[in-house]
């Protein structure tokens, strides 16, 4: 096991220094000079050729391409992402809040979609074709298709505005939690339950459980076995939906005005503050990165027969 979780890990290295380098690229690839946005951040009154040459020495843009991306690469590698052209301060000390704010968001939206997309698949997959499963499957189908901004503000109308029942936004109390994580769960849960009754569903039709049963077993025992096969197959969604949710957040942080990466990426972007937006872009793509490995690793331990493939 300790030899495959090495080759993973060496195999993520190279997908890794692509993604650096594509992201390095974003800087270039504006229309916008870089050195003019930083001016005209620090309200210059006039640009002039001599200012932007000056700005760009000092930024140290007149290097060869590659020197720059060495040199941000290796900064970044020590979670030194440069200054921000807009505000001046370390992208790190802006970056690094909002990712705490956004985490602590994605992982209790994740254990609550977990939790209910596995209980709701069972309960559908066990009861196939009755009332109950469709049901279910009909009213998930129906908050599926809605657009998050748009539950997201009736229930700030409704819960928040008529009833005065929870804030409206920020994150000063476990309460304003509430809201932006009942709007991802249930943008989620319709989509990821339907993944673990599908897999439910294949293994009832598997040897073993008519096996089980003509030997006597109990459906309780059989219904174990049923679901820890089917979750080989669903430990993958479910890894990859932590890094899904966290790069996603952006609309449910805007709405509910939470301090986090979305809302921050969104000020960048509006404000061509590259350093932040390349540090949020690499961030993003190496939780990505980091979690695909993990699906993977995990789903070699829970079955060996993985590990000889790679």
């Amino acid at each position: 096991m300790g030899s495959y979780v090495v080759k993973r890990l060496l195999i993520s290295v190279p997908i890794l220094f692509i993604i650096s380098f594509l992201t390095f690229l974003l800087n270039n690839l504006s229309p916008m000079d870089p050195a003019e946005v930083v001016l005209r951040a620090q309200e210059v009154p006039e640009i002039t050729e001599e200012l932007l040459a000056q700005t760009r020495e000092e930024l140290g843009m007149n290097q060869p391409f590659l020197k720059q991306y060495a040199d941000w690469m290796l900064a970044s590698l020590r979670l030194d992402f440069g200054e921000s052209y807009v505000t001046g301060q370390s992208v790190w000390s802006l970056i690094s809040p909002a990712f705490v704010n956004t985490f602590k968001l994605t992982m209790v939206s994740s254990v609550i979609i977990i939790f209910m997309s596995i209980l709701l698949g069972v309960v559908c997959a066990l009861n196939e074709g009755k009332i109950l499963d469709r049901s279910v499957r009909g009213v998930s189908f129906i908050l599926t298709s809605m657009p998050s901004y748009w539950l997201a503000s009736i229930l700030i109308w409704y819960l928040s505005v008529r009833l005065d029942l929870l804030p409206t936004s920020g994150m000063d109390s476990y309460q304003s939690y509430i809201l932006p994580v009942t709007v991802i769960s249930v943008s989620y849960v319709g989509i990821y339950f339907r993944n673990v009754r599908s897999s439910m569903l294949t293994q009832l039709d598997e040897g073993y459980v008519v096996y089980g049963r003509a030997c006597g077993l109990s459906e309780r025992k059989i219904t174990q076995h049923i679901l820890r096969n089917s979750l080989q197959v669903a430990v993958s969604i479910f890894c990859m939906a932590i890094p899904i949710i966290l790069g996603s957040t952006v609309v449910i942080e805007n709405v509910f005005a939470w301090p986090g990466l979305g809302r921050l990426s969104v000020k960048s972007i509006l404000s061509r503050d590259f350093p932040v937006i390349q540090a949020y872009v690499l961030i993003l793509a190496v939780t990505f990165v980091l979690f695909n490995t993990l699906s993977d690793v995990i789903n070699a331990a829970l079955n060996p027969k993985l590990r000889k493939e790679l």
